[in-house]
């Protein structure tokens, strides 16, 4: 039996490989989902995201499960609990960003209707597919990550920069960015 060919990136980590061949390129129109990777991406700012992933279940237990609504009341008492928190990144900005991150999606919800409504519009509700023959191909950012960045900070969004939101279209679907001989690029292979 022939082995799939995969994006180079999920290298033969199990985590890794399952992430890339279930979610990563998959368009996200859930809203307790999307909410789930704004918080896992800007946790993963300045770390790799195989970090992230391998405390993706705490990161549910310690956020409510990504009940925005939930996180959306933490408080000090909550920030505190999470900095002792060992199972997850235990950096105070990151942890006060979720809370009030939560408050802006919650904002966005009630203006879009959802936040997927929100997120997806950038891209027309269509994801932009890509067809990049090699992983150094990919661009860390491009000028529709900088416009959704610069438009979300403007709402008072935190750790969602140009390069954390191209993470995030990719993560979502919104851009899929699987190369054009991974098994999951939508031309095939």
């Amino acid at each position: 039996m022939t082995e799939l060919v995969r994006c180079d990136w999920c290298g033969t980590d199990p985590i890794y490989r399952q992430y890339h061949d279930t979610e990563w390129g998959v368009p996200c129109r859930d809203d307790i989902k999307l909410f789930e990777f704004l918080i896992l991406e800007g946790a993963q700012a300045g770390l790799s995201w195989s970090t992230i992933l391998r405390r993706r279940e705490n990161y549910r237990r310690a956020f409510a499960q990504f009940d925005v609504d939930r996180v959306a009341k933490f408080n000090d008492d909550d920030v505190a609990r999470l900095m002792q928190d060992s199972g997850i990144i235990r950096n105070r900005l990151k942890i006060e960003s979720a809370m009030s991150n939560a408050r802006l999606y919650q904002e966005v919800q009630k203006e879009y209707g959802s936040f997927s409504d929100f997120i997806w519009s950038y891209v027309d509700h269509v994801p932009m597919v890509n067809q990049w023959p090699e992983i150094e191909a990919i661009p860390a950012t491009t000028p529709m990550s900088d416009r959704i960045s610069r438009d979300m900070k403007k709402r008072g969004f935190r750790f969602f920069g140009s390069t954390i939101c191209y993470a995030y279209m990719q993560a979502m679907g919104l851009v899929n960015d699987h190369l054009k001989d991974c098994f999951k690029h939508p031309t095939g292979f």
